[in-house]
């Protein structure tokens, strides 16, 4: 267990000078994180080992600082502790979605992509099945899961653990065809329920627009420019993470298990993304910045309906959103992935989190964790 706290200094040619005379001018407060959240949150991870993590590492940003807390272990038999620096890198799953999300919204801006065209207008042809046509299922609906595809994970051969193991590869192509294999879960648009499916399509579609892989343009429109440095989309094949990063835990047949290695390909722009809590925060704050999108393409992803889990938490266009109890909108996402688990997301205030977490816990109360690390 422990915490880590830093500031990115900014230096400039007039503070150097500056530093060379006297001034009576009072410093500046040198920013930080509250020490009631960082105590709250602590006490938090505590609680989620306790409940049957591993390991559990949270990422708080508040006014420019960023402090690490962690819990558990990162590797059961070496015994060894989570370290606060450097950041680890953690597969993040489904918090892929956002990033992936937030490239066709900046499509629409460039009048690239129309959110209410029909999924077949962009790649005529591939969605065709039991229950199943591309030319009744907008992009729209794909973004916010109301599209009634067949969810891809609910096929064997797509577990990316043992795809692993047997070194199985896939393309997105392929990954269709399998789920295609079963009936449309409802009409378009008539409900939500959350389906992988869907954002592999969103992959596709975005390599059918720009012309360049997804993984390009991941690059060029969202990690470059908001210098992301730590994190990626693994190549496929790339089963291992890079280091540094604690082991991934699952429990199988009741023994912790490591699950570390995982087949990039299957879960792809649906949640193949690794990343770090400083790097995560980052984006959501930039997101809710409108340094992502633009304004109206924001609005656009915040427009969603409940979820139906009974938790008060919505879904929009990639992401979720909900009130917490002081107030605040908390706006982000989850994830989860073999060994690894995911809470990422900020608030307009400026305040940002993010938790993850080995192995499988008995309980993990996701509202509790967001209002002490988002709440006064």
């Amino acid at each position: 267990m422990g915490i880590r706290a830093f500031v990115l200094p900014i230096c400039t040619a007039a503070m150097v000078l500056s530093a060379c005379t006297t001034s009576s001018v009072e410093p500046a407060p040198v920013p930080s994180v509250a020490p009631a959240r960082v105590d709250r949150v602590q006490g938090d991870l505590d609680a989620v080992v306790r409940a049957g993590a591993v390991g559990a590492i949270a990422t708080l940003t508040e006014n420019g600082a960023t402090t690490v807390v962690t819990s558990g272990l990162a590797d059961i038999a070496a015994g060894t502790s989570i370290p606060t620096d450097p950041p680890q890198h953690v597969r993040v799953g489904s918090i892929t979605k956002a990033f992936t999300a937030a490239i066709v919204l900046q499509l629409v801006a460039e009048h690239r992509i129309d959110l209410d065209q029909s999924i077949d207008t962009y790649l005529p042809g591939l969605l065709t099945g039991d229950g199943v046509d591309g030319h009744a299922i907008t992009v729209r609906q794909i973004l916010g899961h109301r599209s009634g595809l067949p969810e891809l994970t609910e096929s064997p051969e797509t577990n990316e653990y043992e795809a692993a193991q047997e070194g199985r590869t896939y393309t997105p192509a392929q990954e269709i065809a399998v789920a295609l294999r079963h009936p449309a879960q409802f009409a378009p648009g008539t409900q939500f329920k959350y389906t992988n499916t869907n954002y592999i399509v969103t992959g596709m579609l975005i390599e059918a627009v720009t012309g360049h892989r997804y993984t390009d343009e991941l690059r060029d429109r969202i990690l470059t420019p908001l210098a992301l440095s730590d994190t990626y989309l693994p190549a496929t094949g790339e089963t291992g993470l890079r280091d540094p990063h604690p082991t991934g835990y699952a429990t199988v047949d009741g023994t912790i298990t490591d699950e570390t290695r995982v087949e990039p390909s299957l879960p792809w722009a649906a949640g193949g993304l690794v990343s770090t809590g400083a790097d995560l925060n980052r984006f959501f704050l930039a997101l809710l910045a409108g340094q992502v999108v633009p304004q109206t393409q924001l609005q656009q992803m915040l427009e969603g309906i409940d979820m139906g889990h009974g938790d008060g938490m919505s879904y929009g266009l990639g992401i979720a959103y909900t009130q917490l109890s002081c107030g605040a909108r908390y706006v982000g996402h989850l994830g989860s992935v073999h060994g690894f688990s995911a809470i990422s997301g900020g608030t307009t205030a400026g305040l940002a989190v993010t938790f993850s977490y080995t192995g499988t816990p008995s309980t993990v109360d996701v509202r509790n964790l967001l209002t002490h690390a988002l709440c006064g």
